[in-house]
């Protein structure tokens, strides 16, 4: 299994480890100062809603072609509920199983950054979506929308997986900790957000929604954070506890990787339905599987589909805003910082 940075030299040899059951409040000595060390990154990060400027858009609103324009509505429905479905499986599910305080500061922060993107969207929906039963219908996706519905019932079923677990008392129970953990880390957050993000870089590379791009550039960072923070913990784990990963274990990952691209597949075709240049639902199909093995590799496991990025736009968007597309770590953003956005590669 590979090592993640700053994780290996730090994890405890001996109990306690990261999932015993219970409620560590001890910050001195600090266990995973790693975990701590990405919330102060994240606070550092920080960004507001007000920020965003959206008037640019409204124009670009009326350019749109049918076609582009039920692309983008579809996207802002699922945006509009796709945070808050992470932000429940944090609260149900994860703040109370990982057992170190510094590990639950960084989870109460991703918390509200998760309610910072629900209000972004809220606003997104109330920008372009001016008929309020538009947005009515929009705010309901996961009833009326059957491609979001089900990545929803996706979400939900791993959400549920969880749900009597009071604590992880046997070697399954922490299977089935971890599983989670790599369900929202890598097909949500990583795979079906990573999927949306694409859109809109699509977008902003015909030079239209420049003020969602700008808004989508603080999402993308706090959900690469989060997706490196979630694996980070699923080291650590490893580290204390090995035998948790086998065979089996791998094999249900791979699963859970093919239904997410399966489901975010289902998803293309509804927004592709009316047909976009330069965009198409093989295409679209083969970056979900190239960000699928991408996710594979991170979690220790040999590739799947073997896919290439097929998109050439995200290669040629602004290097000083999108250079680290692929996970490489944020480095330059500080609290009130205005201008454009710099990443460092770290591959």
């Amino acid at each position: 299994m590979p090592t993640r940075a700053g994780l290996a030299a730090e994890v405890p040899e001996t109990r306690p480890t990261l999932l015993d059951p219970g409620m560590n409040l001890t910050l001195r000595p600090m266990r995973y100062p790693a975990f701590y060390d990405r919330y102060r990154a994240a606070i550092r990060n920080t960004w507001t809603v007000e920020e965003v400027d959206l008037h640019s858009d409204l124009a670009d609103l009326h350019r749109l072609s049918p076609a582009e324009r039920h692309l983008v509505n579809r996207l802002v429905a699922f945006f509009a509920t796709g945070d808050t479905i992470v932000a429940n499986n944090l609260v149900l599910n994860l703040y109370r199983h990982v057992n170190a305080p510094e590990a639950r500061l960084y989870l109460s922060r991703q918390l509200f950054e998760e309610a910072v993107h629900v209000q972004f969207y809220l606003t997104l929906l109330d920008t372009y979506l001016p008929d309020p039963d538009e947005r009515t219908r929009a705010f309901a996706a996961v009833e009326n929308i059957p491609s979001i519905r089900a990545k929803a019932r996706f979400c939900y079923r791993w959400i549920d997986s969880l749900g009597d677990l009071d604590q992880l008392r046997t070697r399954e129970h922490r299977r089935a900790f971890l599983l989670n953990l790599i369900c929202f880390a890598a097909c949500i957050e990583g795979l079906f957000f990573y999927g949306a993000f694409a859109y809109v870089y699509f977008l902003r590379s015909r030079g239209l929604l420049h003020g969602l791009a700008s808004g989508t550039n603080w999402v993308f960072r706090d959900e690469s954070m989060h997706m490196e923070f979630a694996l980070d913990v699923v080291a650590a784990v490893r580290a204390e506890e090995p035998d948790l990963v086998d065979a089996g274990f791998e094999a249900d990952v791979r699963r859970m990787l093919a239904e997410a691209v399966d489901a975010e597949t289902v998803f293309a075709e509804d927004l592709l339905a009316g047909g976009i240049a330069g965009m198409t639902v093989p295409d679209m199909r083969r970056y979900l599987e190239h960000v699928a093995d991408r996710r594979l590799g991170q979690l220790g496991f040999a590739p799947m589909f073997g896919s290439a990025n097929p998109f050439s736009f995200l290669d040629l968007q602004d290097v000083q805003e999108l250079s680290n597309f692929f996970e490489r770590r944020v480095s330059s953003y500080q609290v009130a910082v205005e201008g454009s956005i710099s990443f460092d590669e770290d591959f």
